[in-house]
C-alpha cells in the first residue's frame, strides 16, 4: 500500500507533464495513466511495471500529430486513433509470437536515444520554467529563443520552477519518501496561498475527466495509412523501453517475464488507454525504478497506484486546477535527469563497441527529431550488423602443444601450424552477402602459403546457410580440388550437413568431422594414403 501510494505521488504530475510534451490536455495523459496501470497489472507478470504515458512516447506522439493538419479538435482525434493503432499492433505482434524482435533496437541506441531524448524533452520545458512562449520546431531554435528573451524571463515562474527542482533532488537523499507528491502537493498549497495564477504563473487548469467521445473527422484511407506507418516507430520504441525496463528489473529480483506475454499485456493496456481516450502508455523507467525503491513486492502495488491515482483526481481535482506548470516541468527535468549521464556512453568509447551508433542516435533525436533520429540510429545500427557480418574476418588456428586444441595462432604464440596445412575458421556466419568474399579470402592465404596441401575449414559459427552461402561453398570445394588442395571440414551442424545431402553435394558431408582434431588427422591420414579424409 506505501509503495502503491508513492507511485501514485510520482504518476500524477509526470503524466500531466507528458500531455503537456504532446500538446494534449493533461485528462488524456491521466486517464491512460489509471487505464493502462490497471490492465497491465491485472495481465502482465512484473511487479515493478508500471505502465502510463512515457516522456519517450509522449514526444513521439507530438511529432506524429505534427505531421498532420487540423484544429484541436482533429487532433485529439488523430491521437486516439494513434493509441488504438498502438494497441492493436502490438496485439497483432503477440499474435505472431514476435517478441525477439525488441532485439533489433540495441542497447547503445537505447542510450544514445534517451540520452538526445532527454537533452530534447529538458531543453524544451526551459520555457516554462522561465516563464517565456516556446518557439523554434528545433532544439536549436529553442536554445537561440531562451538567449535572446533572457530579459523577459518571469521572475516569479523561475522562482517557483527552481524551488520545485531544488526540493525534488534534496528528496532523493530520502528514497522512501514519495517527494514528487510533497512538491506536488506543497506546490498546490504555495500557489493557493500566495496566489501565483495572479502574478503570471501559469497553471494546469481544470481537469475534465468527463469521457464524451469526440467528433470523428472522417479520415481517408491515405490518412490511415500515414498514420500507421508513424505509428511504427512508437511502437518499437515503447516496447523497446518497456522490456528494457521490465527485464532489467526482473533479472535484478530473479522474476521471470516472458517478451511476448509483455507484448499482449501493453497492447491491452494501449486499447486500454484508447478507449479513456488517452494516450500512448508503456513502462517507463523512472516508473518502475519508483516502485521498486518503494518496496513493491507484488502487482498490487500497480493496481493501488492506479486506484489512489483516480481518487486523487476525483477528490483533489479543484487543487490540482492550481498546480503551477513550472513544477511540472521541474518535475519532467527531475525524472529525466538520470539519463543525461555519459557514464554509458563513455563505456562505449572504452569498449571501442557501437560508440558511433549511440553518438548517432543522441546526434539523430536533436538534429532531425524524434521519429527520423530514432530510424537513422536503428539504421545505422543494422548497417554496423551487416558490416561486421560481411567482412571477412577470419582466423587461421594452430596446435596447442600436444594437445587436442587448436587456437588462433596469431595470439597465441604456443600455437604451431600443422605442416603443409592451412585451419581457416570463418568468425562470422556465412550468409548471402559474405559468403564469396570469406571464401575467396580463405582460397586467397591457402595459395599464398607455402606448401599448402591440406585445408581445414572449420564452420562452427555457422550452423545453416541460405542457397547463395551454399552455392559458393559448393563451388569453393570443387575450385579447391582443381588446385590439387584437400579440403576436410570441421564442426560442421547436422543442419548443415542435411543440407549439403539435399543439394546433391553429400560427398562434402562425408568430409566433415566434428572436432578439429578429428578433421586434422582425417586430413593427415588421407595424405598418407591411410584413409579417406
Amino acid at each position: 500500500m506505501i509503495a502503491g501510494l508513492s507511485v501514485a505521488g510520482l504518476m500524477l504530475p509526470e503524466a500531466v507533464a507528458y500531455a503537456g510534451i504532446a500538446g494534449l490536455p493533461p485528462q488524456r495523459a491521466v486517464m491512460a495513466a489509471i487505464a493502462g496501470c490497471l490492465i497491465y497489472a491485472l495481465i502482465g507478470r512484473s511487479r515493478f511495471a508500471i505502465v502510463s504515458p512515457t516522456s519517450s512516447s509522449a514526444a513521439i506522439l507530438a511529432a506524429t500529430l505534427a505531421v498532420f493538419p487540423g484544429s484541436a479538435a482533429q487532433k485529439a482525434v488523430i491521437a486516439t486513433v494513434a493509441v488504438a493503432l498502438v494497441g492493436l499492433f502490438f496485439l497483432i505482434a503477440a499474435g505472431g509470437r514476435l517478441g525477439s524482435l525488441t532485439g533489433f533496437v540495441s542497447r547503445p541506441v537505447l542510450r544514445g536515444f534517451a540520452f538526445g531524448l532527454a537533452i530534447t524533452i529538458i531543453l524544451r520545458q526551459l520555457p516554462l520554467i522561465v516563464g517565456v512562449p516556446e518557439e523554434g520546431s528545433s532544439i536549436a531554435a529553442i536554445a537561440v529563443n531562451l538567449i535572446h528573451t533572457i530579459p523577459h524571463w518571469h521572475v516569479p515562474s523561475l522562482i517557483t520552477g527552481g524551488l520545485a527542482l531544488g526540493a525534488l533532488f534534496l528528496f532523493r537523499r530520502w528514497p522512501s519518501i514519495p517527494g514528487a507528491f510533497c512538491v506536488l502537493a506543497g506546490s498546490i498549497l504555495a500557489s493557493t496561498a500566495l496566489s501565483l495564477c495572479g502574478q503570471g504563473v501559469a497553471v494546469v487548469g481544470t481537469i475534465d475527466t468527463a469521457l464524451q467521445w469526440p467528433h470523428w473527422p472522417g479520415l481517408r484511407f491515405r490518412s490511415l495509412s500515414q498514420l500507421a506507418q508513424l505509428i511504427l516507430p512508437l511502437v518499437l520504441i515503447l516496447f523497446a523501453e518497456s522490456w528494457g525496463t521490465i527485464r532489467a528489473l526482473a533479472l535484478r529480483h530473479g522474476d521471470t517475464v516472458e517478451p511476448d506475454r509483455e507484448l499482449l499485456s501493453l497492447g491491452l493496456a494501449n486499447v486500454g488507454a484508447a478507449l479513456v481516450q488517452g494516450m500512448p502508455v508503456g513502462a517507463g523507467f523512472s516508473a518502475g525504478s519508483a516502485a521498486e525503491a518503494a518496496g513493491a513486492q507484488s502487482r498490487w502495488t500497480a493496481i493501488l497506484a492506479s486506484c489512489s491515482l483516480a481518487i486523487i483526481i476525483l477528490v483533489a481535482a479543484p487543487a490540482i486546477a492550481s498546480l503551477p506548470k513550472p513544477v511540472l516541468a521541474a518535475v519532467v527535468i527531475a525524472a529525466l535527469s538520470h539519463a543525461l549521464s555519459l557514464a554509458p556512453l563513455v563505456r562505449l568509447w572504452r569498449l571501442d563497441r557501437d560508440q558511433y551508433v549511440a553518438l548517432a542516435a543522441a546526434m539523430g533525436v536533436m538534429a532531425f527529431g524524434v521519429l527520423d533520429g530514432m530510424l537513422l540510429a536503428i539504421a545505422l545500427s543494422i548497417a554496423a550488423l551487416l558490416h561486421r557480418l560481411a567482412a571477412p574476418h577470419i582466423v587461421y588456428l594452430g596446435q596447442l602443444g600436444a594437445s587436442h586444441d587448436y587456437v588462433d595462432w596469431s595470439r597465441h604464440p604456443g600455437a604451431r601450424p600443422v605442416p603443409n596445412m592451412l585451419i581457416a575458421r570463418p568468425v562470422v556466419p556465412i550468409f548471402f552477402a559474405n559468403a564469396d568474399r570469406v571464401l575467396a579470402a580463405v582460397a586467397k592465404s591457402a595459395a599464398t602459403a607455402s606448401r599448402v596441401t591440406m585445408l581445414v575449414l572449420s564452420l562452427e559459427e555457422s550452423p545453416d546457410m541460405d542457397s547463395t552461402a551454399l552455392e559458393a561453398l559448393i563451388d569453393f570445394d570443387t575450385a579447391m580440388a582443381k588446385r590439387g588442395v584437400a579440403v576436410v571440414y570441421a564442426r560442421l551442424h547436422d543442419q548443415l550437413r542435411d543440407l549439403l545431402v539435399k543439394s546433391g553435394a553429400g560427398e562434402i558431408a562425408e568430409r566433415s568431422h566434428f572436432s578439429v582434431d578429428d578433421a586434422v588427422n582425417a586430413a593427415l591420414a588421407a595424405s598418407l594414403g591411410s584413409g579417406p579424409p
